[in-house]
């Protein structure tokens, strides 16, 4: 296992285009959802308990050797927004890129002929987070800090939010980032032998109605 190829997948600068994106917290500053840092939080909390639990516990089924084209598959039900799904389909086509160039690998190959408009990102990432040696857990504390850490990074632009402040927002979620992220590994495992109905299917309809709305925008500052 190694744990400095977490440090890289989970690094802010790794380019898989996650900067372009504000994980739908841009038009929730628009509607005044989000306006300090104290609402940051409970968008954040709210974001990982849900779609953040859900693509974790796909990152780690991923790295647990589960059929990734069924875990593709599976991220589409569970993304009822057909805004989120193009947006996720985005981001693992740009994720794919950057993990095949990090660790080469005939899983990732593979996906990428079948998938070639893009498979949903948590799933590439798994892949890429077992090529590089990586737990189901260290998988999945990777997309459970990227579902929040998003959001924060793009307040600061949106809001002119203190960078501190978001910083210290993040901190402050860190012990539930560590139970959400245990209990995607923990649900990845029952998959393997349940199948795949073991994995979360939490939802945030909020979340879905405001990706729809953003995504007729003529005018923002992320693209989604």
């Amino acid at each position: 296992m190694s744990r400095a190829a977490l440090l890289v997948l989970a690094d802010g600068r790794f380019p898989a285009g996650g900067h372009a994106h504000s994980g739908g917290v841009e038009p929730a500053v628009k509607a005044g959802r989000v306006h300090d840092a104290a609402s940051l939080a409970e968008f954040c909390r709210g974001r990982l308990h849900t779609a953040g639990l859900v693509s974790a516990s796909l990152a780690a089924a991923a790295v647990l050797g589960l059929d990734p084209l069924a875990l593709d598959e599976a991220a589409d039900a569970r993304t009822p927004s057909p805004a989120l799904r193009a947006t996720a389909r985005k981001l693992g086509r740009q994720m794919m890129r950057a993990a095949r160039a990090a660790w080469p690998s005939a899983s990732l190959d593979a996906l990428a002929v079948a998938r070639p408009r893009g498979a949903h990102q948590p799933v590439v990432l798994g892949l890429a987070a077992r090529a590089g040696g990586l737990s189901a857990s260290d998988a999945a504390h990777c997309v459970a800090y990227e579902t929040v850490s998003g959001p924060a990074t793009a307040a600061v632009r949106l809001l002119s939010l203190d960078p501190f402040d978001a910083t210290r927002v993040l901190a402050g979620l860190a012990p539930e980032l560590d139970v959400v992220a245990e209990r995607a590994a923990g649900a990845a495992v029952s998959a393997s032998t349940e199948g795949l109905d073991a994995l979360p299917a939490a939802s945030a309809p909020l979340l879905d109605v405001m990706a729809e709305a953003h995504a007729a925008w003529p005018v923002r500052l992320f693209a989604s």
